[in-house]
Parts: structure tokens; C-alpha cells; sequence
């Protein structure tokens, strides 16, 4: 029995009127999972508000309005959509549209942390393929819809709504797509089907094995039955007798479902006549950054994934066995990635952290973002609104911004007035590195200077025009910053001549400490990287969760940061050549490089500096 989770509560029409679409699908996950199930109870209480909102929007006589959701007939209809390998990145651009429009999305337990927050935040869920109510274990990644679930289906079809029904890989391989979709045609509900890329295929490619050789090749694809999906007898004997056929050919084999069994199918290949040095490898969890390789031959590949302490494979891993495996030795670009695999601590927010994450993303990595700081306005404001007055009035020549913070900070005094980008003319304006300009230029203000150089106050400083009485007809400089900034910036430019109205534009205070497991992870040795951006980065982190582990990674935006992490007793092994987030990214991707060649040089497994922490736990 296939296990279902619903996300929204059931709501019983007021006065007994007739059934929504919704209310028969949540009718339908009642008879699939009895009442006392702990699923259901979650189910009801995450949902009260919404049925609240619902209830109180039926008519008098307990009949539901017309829905305004409801969609024109040639609309409302079943899409099957392949989910792709894992990375909602690799969903396709009709797939990506399907869901950011569903009103009923149905999809696996296993898919649903990455893909839905691809679509509407008031999509109705419908999760398959958790714990089943008898306890026995499921079938993840590939439970097909019980009877009932696909008739409340049709029913919110039949009721004007589009049901985004999410498959792995590509719907028409190793899916159950020919049984949902005969239930639809059967049914007469109009239904469409969005391919998507295939595992068997994708996950080989992330893992550097192209299938063939040029254009021409042979390639068989084989999914096993599961255990516990309910296969009868003839399903295992052609699975035995496929493995049988493939063994005594030279075919390329790719194999799927296999799961904990690779032992056993690599002893019914080699029974079958495939020599023991065939090449094999072995790939779990494809296209994530999660993605592991094992390679070896087809008689010692049981031995390698030990060795590698490869457990429980899930029924997604995928099996590549045949010569063109020797390919991955040239073309592995994946898992080679400069930090492939590493857990980066950002210390920003995650508005705040977005190019930089971005950057780690494409390096492989996986960024964490823990804000350090929170930032509040100001104590007195009268300050910030004599000073919003005096833009508008002319008072000043420059605005120096320091921060995007600042930028922010600004921005809403202008909304609370009702000004826009607009009160900026004829009032020249300088940033003081790329994330500042990036957040004017969002305002719709273009910066007339940004530092070439050095990204900082100093930078900022070291360019910034003497006041000249002949060219500028107001002395006057705003500087809106940050309470604890430092007086660089504002000595230096009454040095020039001008005269600077410091104003304190929001108060930075120290943020709440992350949850738990993130303290344990920084303090444990859980993280592969920390990145500090400002001394006040290292302060706080160390303050509100504690010092990171001495197997972390520790890179520094610059010198005064460095500085910082040495005084609060960390080991500083990154500093950016250049004080921006993009050049810091790129100088611990440069240390990643340069560290996995060492242990490649040396003969050594390559592994994360977390890594290297279980394996010296493990010794001890």
C-alpha cells in the first residue's frame, strides 16, 4: 500500500453542501489513510487557517462561490512532468512553467523538498510514498497513485483546476506513467505529458561516462523490480532472464533500482559470461552535489564500494557497467569541481549572501547562510529625515553610500515619504564597492563613482574629488552608515574640503543564535569552509554560535578581518587578493584546486576537510 500525505486540512462544507474539487481530493486521502494515522492528524492541524479561510468563503446556503481559480475548460487538465535526475536546475522550461501554475501538485515524498518551492505557495500537496500505514517499507521515488487519489484527480480536473503530477527522470522510463495516464484516458480527463531528462542517462553524463562512443553504440537500460512494490512472479523471472542476455553480451549496460542488490547482480553478470574486468561504476544520488562515484571492475565492485564505505544504495543509484567507464578518467567535470561536495558557512543573510551563494553553487559547493547581524533603524531617526529633506531641497552635492544596508536604509525612508530614485537628480552619487552599486542600481540609481581599486571606505576615499569651489556649487556630503562604522570615510573628506553630514542610517546588533544543529555543525567540524566578510562576521559568529572547528577552512575577505579571526584564535588558511565576496569565493575555490591536486599527487583518497575529521574520529 502506497502511503499519501496531504498539506492541507479536510474542510467540511458548511450546511452540507456539495463538495469542492479540493475537499474530495482530502476526502479521498481520508479512505487511503484512516483517521488515527499520525498523517492525517499533521495533515489537520497544518491546515486549519487555510480551511477557516475556506469555510468562511462558502455562501449562506453552505454552496461554494464560483471560483475564480477555476480555469477555462482547455486549461484544466493532468500534466505529467518529468522531475529530471534530482536538481530542479535540470527541470526543463515547460516543466518549470506547469508548476509555477499547478493548483493540485502530486508528486513523491523523496521530491518534494526541492521542487516544491517551485510552484505557488498556495498549490494544494499531495505527497506519495512515505511510510505505509501497514509499517512495511515503501518504494521511494517511484509510488504510483492509488485508485482513489487519481479519481479525486479528475474530479479537480472535471472542476476547472491543473494538476501538476511530478515523475522522476523522464515520465516514459521506469515510471509509472502508463498506468496514471490509461487511468486518465479511461476517465476522459484531458492530460499531457512533459518529458524530462532521464536518470539512466544524466546521471552517467554528470558522472563523466558518455553511453557511446561517437555516434555509433549499443546500449541496454534495465530497472529492477523492487522488493516491496508488489512485482509478481513474472516480473522477477524477465528481470533474471534480461540480466542473463546482457551478462553474455559486450552491450553497455545501465542499470537502475538496483539499490543494496549490486552484489548480486554483479554474480549474475559474471555467471552469465561477462568477464570480471569489465569496468563498472556505481553513482548515488546524481546531479546533486551529494553525487559519489565508485568505479572498479564488475568482479571486485562489491569490494570498492566497501572500501569506500558505500551504504544501503538507494533504488535510485545508478549503474553503468561496460567499457565506456574508462571514459570518466578524462571526463569527470562534476564531481571535480574546485569545492564539489563542500559545506560552506556564509554569514549573511540570505538577501544578503545571493551572488555570493550563486558563486559557490557553480563551484560545487553547498552554502548554509547563518546571519551574524540583524539591522534595525536607527534610535532617534530625526537625524535620517532632516537628512532625506535636504536631498530633496538641494542641500547636498554627494551621497556616499558604504554599505547596501545603507542603500536600504534610504530607501525606505523614501518610500515612508513617498519618493522614489527621482529625488536623486542632480545629486551626484558614490558607492563604495560592486554590492553597493548593485543595490542602487535596483533602486534605479546609477552611481557616479565606484572605487577601481580597493573596495573599501580607504578605496572609496582614495578616489573620491577634493572639494573644488569652482566646479561644485554645495560643499555638503551625506553619509549615511552604519552605527558602528568606523570615521575613515568622513576624516578623510573633511581633509578634501567638504563638509559631512554623518548620519546614522540603522543600528547593526548581534543576530540570534542559529538552531542547534547548525551550532553543532560549526563547532563539530560539520562545515568544510567558513567565509568571514567584515570583522564584525568573525565577532559575532564566534559570539552567537562558537568557533568553528579547527578543520575549517577559514577564508578572509582581507587583511583587518584576517586580523580579527587570528585574535579570536582561528587559523586564517584563505585571504581574497582583493576585499569583494566575489574574489573571496574565487580565492577558496583556488585553495580547493590546489589542495585536491595535493592529495591526488599524494595518493591520497580526496576528501573534505569534514571528511578527514570522521575518518580521524573513526581511527581514534
Amino acid at each position: 500500500m502506497t502511503a499519501v500525505r496531504t498539506m492541507t486540512a479536510t474542510v467540511a462544507p458548511a450546511g452540507g453542501g456539495t463538495l469542492t474539487p479540493l475537499e474530495k481530493i482530502e476526502g479521498a486521502l481520508d479512505a487511503v489513510l484512516p483517521d488515527q494515522h499520525p498523517l492525517v492528524a499533521e495533515a489537520a492541524a497544518a491546515g486549519a487557517a487555510a480551511a477557516g479561510e475556506h469555510a468562511a468563503g462558502l455562501g449562506a446556503e453552505g454552496a461554494e462561490p464560483e471560483a475564480e481559480s477555476a480555469r477555462p475548460a482547455h486549461q484544466a487538465r493532468v500534466s505529467f512532468v518529468g522531475a529530471g535526475p534530482g536538481d530542479p536546475d535540470l527541470l526543463t522550461v515547460r516543466g518549470a512553467a506547469a508548476l509555477a501554475e499547478a493548483d493540485v501538485l502530486v508528486l513523491d515524498q523523496l521530491l518534494a523538498e526541492r521542487f516544491r518551492p517551485l510552484a505557488r505557495v498556495d498549490v494544494h500537496v499531495i505527497e506519495l510514498g512515505g511510510q505505509p500505514a501497514d509499517g512495511s517499507a515503501g518504494v521511494p521515488g517511484h509510488a504510483a497513485c492509488p485508485d482513489l487519489v487519481l479519481r479525486a484527480m479528475a474530479d479537480a480536473v472535471g472542476a476547472g483546476r491543473h494538476v501538476v503530477r511530478l515523475l522522476d527522470g523522464d515520465p516514459g522510463l521506469f515510471s509509472p506513467l502508463e498506468v496514471e495516464a490509461a487511468a486518465c484516458a479511461k476517465a476522459e480527463v484531458p492530460f499531457e505529458v512533459v518529458p524530462g531528462l532521464a536518470r539512466a542517462t544524466t546521471v552517467p553524463m554528470f558522472a563523466g561516462i558518455p553511453l557511446s562512443r561517437g555516434s555509433i553504440g549499443d546500449v541496454r537500460l534495465l530497472s529492477a523490480p523492487h522488493p516491496q512494490a508488489g512485482e509478481d512472479f513474472t516480473a522477477w523471472s524477465d528481470w533474471h532472464r534480461q540480466l542473463g542476455e546482457a551478462g553474455a553480451s559486450a552491450t553497455t549496460l545501465v542499470l537502475q533500482g538496483v539499490g543494496d542488490r549490486i552484489e548480486e547482480v554483479a554474480a549474475e553478470l559474471l555467471a552469465a559470461g561477462r568477464p570480471g574486468n569489465t569496468p563498472v561504476a556505481v553513482t548515488v544520488d546524481g546531479s546533486l552535489t551529494s553525487q559519489r562515484t565508485v568505479t572498479g571492475t564488475l568482479d571486485r565492485i562489491a569490494a570498492a564500494l566497501k572500501a569506500e564505505r558505500f551504504t544501503n544504495p538507494g533504488p535510485n543509484t545508478v549503474v553503468v557497467v561496460g567499457a565506456v567507464v574508462e571514459q570518466r578518467a578524462g571526463l569527470s567535470w562534476y564531481e571535480s569541481k574546485p569545492l564539489f561536495g563542500w559545506r560552506v558557512l556564509v554569514p549573511r543573510t540570505k538577501e544578503q549572501a545571493g551572488a555570493l551563494s550563486e558563486q559557490l553553487r557553480r563551484y560545487g559547493a553547498v552554502p548554509t547562510e547563518v546571519p551574524t547581524i540583524s539591522v534595525e533603524p536607527p534610535r532617534t531617526p530625526q537625524q535620517m529625515e532632516r537628512a532625506v529633506k535636504g536631498l530633496v531641497t538641494g542641500r547636498y552635492e554627494w551621497v556616499a553610500f558604504t554599505s547596501a544596508n545603507a542603500v536600504k536604509a534610504v530607501r525606505e525612508k523614501f518610500e515612508d515619504y513617498g519618493l522614489d530614485a527621482r529625488a536623486f537628480a542632480g545629486i551626484k552619487v558614490a558607492a563604495v564597492g560592486e554590492q553597493t552599486s548593485k543595490a542602487l542600481r535596483a533602486f534605479g540609481v546609477v552611481p557616479d563613482l565606484v572605487p577601481t581599486g580597493e573596495q573599501s571606505a580607504a578605496g572609496l576615499l582614495a578616489e573620491f574629488p577634493a572639494f573644488d569651489p569652482a566646479f561644485d556649487p554645495i560643499e555638503r556630503v551625506f553619509l549615511p552608515r552604519a552605527d558602528i562604522a568606523t570615521e575613515t570615510l568622513s576624516a578623510g573628506l573633511v581633509e578634501l574640503g567638504w563638509e559631512v553630514d554623518d548620519v546614522t542610517a540603522y543600528r547593526t546588533v548581534r543576530a540570534a543564535p542559529p538552531a542547534e544543529s547548525i551550532r553543532e555543525a560549526i563547532k563539530g567540524g560539520g562545515f568544510d569552509a567558513v567565509l568571514f566578510t567584515s570583522s564584525s562576521t568573525v565577532r559575532n559568529l564566534v559570539g552567537i554560535a562558537g568557533k568553528p572547528h579547527n578543520c575549517t577552512v577559514i577564508a578572509c575577505i582581507g587583511p583587518a578581518t584576517a586580523q580579527t579571526a587570528k585574535e579570536h584564535g582561528l587559523r586564517v588558511d584563505v585571504l581574497s587578493a582583493t576585499p569583494s565576496a566575489a574574489a573571496l569565493a574565487e580565492a577558496l575555490a583556488d585553495f580547493g584546486t590546489t589542495r585536491r591536486a595535493a592529495q591526488i599527487a599524494a595518493g591520497d583518497p580526496v576528501l573534505r576537510p569534514s571528511e578527514r575529521t570522521r575518518a580521524r574520529r573513526r581511527k581514534a
